[in-house]
Parts: structure tokens; sequence; C-alpha cells
């Protein structure tokens, strides 16, 4: 029955496996007892896919002032400032750290190979395994937590939403509600403090490099908790992902590009330095645009990436992930033109937090592609993103460390919100239905390219899925997940109507000016605002 919770205590509970939930909670573990949630098994999470690597200045020819300025110069002018500066001046530290955790990055005759990648005015990309930088990060992370004690990790534990202390009023998060997929139960876990490192949702759109767990599950539970979300128009796609109509998607690392690989469009001629002076290094928005464009004046749906002209034996050694995966697919990127493709990538914005990760909800923290600190502002720069989540996930545990004596466990569970929960069942097949349409229209209305017309009609049937999920009479994890990429899907194409200018991530057709006014305003989401409002930061 829903009235048998099982209920379980813990000091700190991070929900998220990737290289910010496992590093946070590896930090915590020293301030007490860590539990760890993640909804399928501990290696799924866009960490495991990053190929390229991980950006740091760690050469004596860079500096943290040209990573700021890199930073900045991908952000369209809508980064913040201060959380740049702590990015780029803690970032060395903190990669030091994963390497002396076990983290083995590549070296060439004992030197860090550092690459290049776009947008990057330096070489200061570190890689794992010529391609494999995630796994290697996430493995290295995962032995050391394997370790530890004071850490427990729970696969299979999806969480349906936040548990609040005393009501949405009050914003004070308790705990968690979680659907044991193993157990088949209800549990709610409670904690001093909650981590969301849950990650980002790129599963809204059909064309993604994500992993299938990306549907935005702690944006959409920290929303519905009372916490703001900011800049959810900003999504960020990848200019090369392989073109494969009849199988999934497969990321092709910017590093190919940072390496000497080329664009080419359909009569085999380079078009990217037509489009701007770092050419195939230019931030990833114009890369993306610009592909799209030259494919849609070939009348092609691809254009080519070309990396042929490379040494023998250079791509095998380089890349041997993307090497041998493109060779399943019947390509030989060392001799052939591969097909490529944009696809969403990266979600700018998310839960809204000041520089130590904290949410405007009491108790609740986020980091990583779940949150939105100011530093990747409309457009991330690339190799950002680990770095991102490392920096941020310490200053999480500095912070929970400075006031740790003041955050006492909840011990009056008749004070506890806790959402209506149906009871478990096998979800309709209409489900799966509504889900493959919402990334159909989100692909052609909420893409790359935007306009008020398509905005407007996306956000009514986002309205009307929605509303129509609360007839079914039982629950399970693809339920759950619909329902959350219906409120962001719905959010982002609010945000993206809002915000009347074109910005790095972000391009409106019918504005395709970026204003200058624009650059200090944010569009902001919470119960307060459901259907969006503008926020100036002055």
């Amino acid at each position: 029955m829903l009235q048998d919770l099982e209920y379980i205590k813990t000091d700190f509970l991070v929900v998220g496996t990737g290289i910010a939930g496992l590093y946070t909670a590896l930090n915590l573990s020293s301030l007490g007892q860590v539990i760890i949630l993640t909804k399928e098994q501990i290696e799924d999470s866009n960490t495991q896919y990053a190929q390229g690597g991980i950006a740091a200045v760690l050469d004596q020819g860079d500096s943290w002032e040209l990573h700021l300025e890199d930073t900045l110069q991908a952000g369209a002018g809508l980064c913040d400032y201060r959380a740049v500066q702590v990015l780029v001046q803690n970032g060395p530290d903190r990669v030091r750290e994963l390497i002396k955790l076990g983290t083995n990055f590549d070296h060439i005759e004992g030197t860090l190979d550092l690459t290049r990648e776009g947008a990057h005015s330096k070489r200061r990309i570190l890689h794992a395994r010529g391609d494999a930088t995630g796994v290697e990060i996430r493995e290295a992370l995962t032995r050391v937590i394997q370790r530890n004690n004071n850490v427990i990790v729970r696969e299979d534990s999806f969480m349906i939403d936040l548990v609040l202390d005393g009501g949405p009023l009050t914003r004070k998060v308790a705990g968690v509600v979680v659907f044991d997929q193993r157990r088949h139960c209800y549990q709610i876990y409670l904690a001093r403090v909650v981590v969301l490192a849950s990650g980002g949702c790129g599963q809204i759109y059909a064309n993604t490099s994500n992993p299938d767990v990306t549907t935005g599950d702690g944006i959409a539970a920290a929303y519905r908790a009372g916490a703001t979300l900011i800049d959810m128009e900003f999504m960020q796609f990848h200019p090369t992902t392989l073109y494969n109509p009849t199988g999934p998607s497969f990321l092709i690392s910017e590093s190919v590009r940072g390496e000497g690989g080329i664009l080419l469009n359909k009569k085999k001629e380079r078009f990217m330095p037509n489009y701007h002076p770092q050419a195939e290094l230019a931030p990833r928005d114009i890369v993306a645009r610009s592909i799209l464009k030259e494919a849609e004046k070939d009348g092609m749906p691809y254009v080519w990436l070309d990396v042929t002209a490379c040494k023998p034996g250079f791509v095998e050694k380089r890349f041997p992930t993307i090497y041998q995966t493109l060779l399943q697919y019947g390509h030989d990127l060392s001799q052939e033109l591969i097909p490529v493709i944009p696809a969403a990538h990266y979600m700018m914005g998310g839960v809204r937090t000041d520089i130590d990760g904290q949410t405007d909800v009491e108790r609740l923290y986020a980091c990583g592609e779940v949150a939105c600190n100011g530093v990747h502002g409309a457009n991330r720069l690339a190799s950002n993103s680990l770095l991102d989540g490392l920096v941020f996930g310490h200053r999480i545990y500095e912070a929970i460390r400075a006031r740790r004596s003041t955050l006492n466990m909840i011990d009056n569970y008749n004070s506890l919100l806790i959402p209506p929960l149906k009871p478990n069942g096998q979800a309709s097949p209409l489900i799966k239905e509504i889900g493959n349409r919402l990334r159909q229209e989100m692909d052609k209305k909420v893409g790359m390219i935007r306009k008020s017309e398509q905005l407007e009609t996306m956000i009514r049937w986002s309205q009307q899925q929605w509303q129509g999920l609360n007839n079914y009479p039982v629950s399970d994890q693809e339920s759950w997940e619909l329902a959350n990429m219906l409120q962001i899907s719905e959010m982002i194409a609010r945000a993206a109507l809002l915000r009347e200018e074109s910005r790095g991530g972000h391009y409106r057709s019918d504005f395709p000016v970026k204003e200058a006014h624009w650059s200090k305003t944010h569009i902001i989401f919470n119960l307060d605002y459901p259907e969006g409002k503008q926020d100036v930061l002055e």
C-alpha cells in the first residue's frame, strides 16, 4: 500500500552519478554519511559519453585570464563574471585533484597532451584514452567511491519529487521520494541536505547526443519544490553528430576539428571560413547554424566532416572510440568523409544557484548540468562542463562544511509534504507515443532556429498533453519522465518566446539581431511566475 512508505535517513543525499554527483559525494563523505541515488546504473550519465576532455589552465603559455576571456566570449555577453572567474581560477586545482584520485590523462613523453577545441585561444583540453575522457574520469571516481565506507550508491532508484518540510511556502527541502525499481516500492529518503546533480534534458529532442536517462528530472522536481529556473531558452546544439537516419545519434567530438578536421559542403568545398574567422573552431552555436544553412542551401540533410588529411594511423590512435564506433556504422573516419548534422547537446540554463551551488530553496543545492550558476551564459565553451561539475561541487562541499552545525535532521514526519503518489503499474502505450511526438515537435518548433508562431504552438501542445497525463490511473518511470519533459519543454518554448533577440544557442528568425539590453536580462520561472518573467541583473 502507498501508506506503507519506507523511510531512510542519511546525512547527505546526492542525486546523480556523473562527475558532479560522484565528486561532490566524495567530498561530503568527510562530513558524514552520503547516499547517492541514480535512476539506472552508476555509469549512466552524460559524463560517460564525454569524449573531448576537460578544460583547465595547466600550461605555462596559458593563463586563467585567457580562459576567462574565452569563456565570456563564447557565452555571448550573458555569463556571470564572478562565476566564470571562480571556474577558471579554481579549475586547475580540481583537475590536479582528479589526477591524484587516479584519473590517467594522456601524456606525450611525460607531458600532458593538451588539445584545442572551438573558441579556445590555447591548447588547454586534457583528454584520456584518446577520446574516452568521461569514461576514465567516471571509472576513477567510482573506484574511490567504492572504497569509501561513508558512501552508499543506490542504483535503479528513480527520484519522483523533492519532499518539503512544512509545505512549498517554507522553501525548505527535507529529502526526496523515490521509486525503487528493484523492489518495486516507494521510498522516502531524508537528509540534512539534498544535492541535485541529475544532469540535463537532451531527451526532449529527437536528435540528441544525450543518453536515454537525460529527461530533466532534477530540473522539473526543483521547479515543483519552489526553486527558480533560469536561462531555459539556451540549449546548445553540438555541430557534429553522425547523420544516421536509421539508427541512434553518435557524437563526433569537437576535438576532431581541433586536430585538423574540416567541414565540406555538397561540392566538397570548405565553407566555415565564409562564416567566421575561426572557421571550424568558431563557437559551437555559430558552427552548428552554419552547418544547417549550408545543408539547406545544398538541399542536403547533412554536410561532410573530413579528417583524411591527417597522418596515417593518427586518427585510429587519437580517436579510438570514435573510429571504432564509426566503423560499426560502416564509415572509416581515416579514409572517408563522414556525414554530420547538429544535435541537442547541453542545457546552459537550469536550476538557478549562487556560486556556492545554493538554490533559493533552503537545504537544496545543485551542480553540473542541472544547475545554472551563470558560467556558461548563452553558449557553453567546449569542455567547460566537466570542470563546472568539479569546481562547483567542491564549493558546495565547502559551503555545507561551513554551516553543518546548523543543518539538523528532520525528526517530525508529520510536517513533511509528500507529493501524491499513484499506484505503480505498466504505462499505456500512449505514453511512449506522446514522448516520441514531443521529441519530434521540439526538433521542429524549438530547435536551432525559432519563431513566434511555432513556439506558441509548442506551448499549447505541451499544456494539453500535461493536463491529459492526470487522467492516467497508474504511474511508472516512463510516465514520470514524460511529465518532466513536458514541463521543461513548455518552459523552454516560453523562454524562447519571451527573449525577442538572437544570442548564443538561442536564435529567433523573427528577431535575428543580438540586442544590447538583453545582455543583462534573464528569463526566470518559479511557482510565482509559471509563465516566465524577465529578471534584469544590474
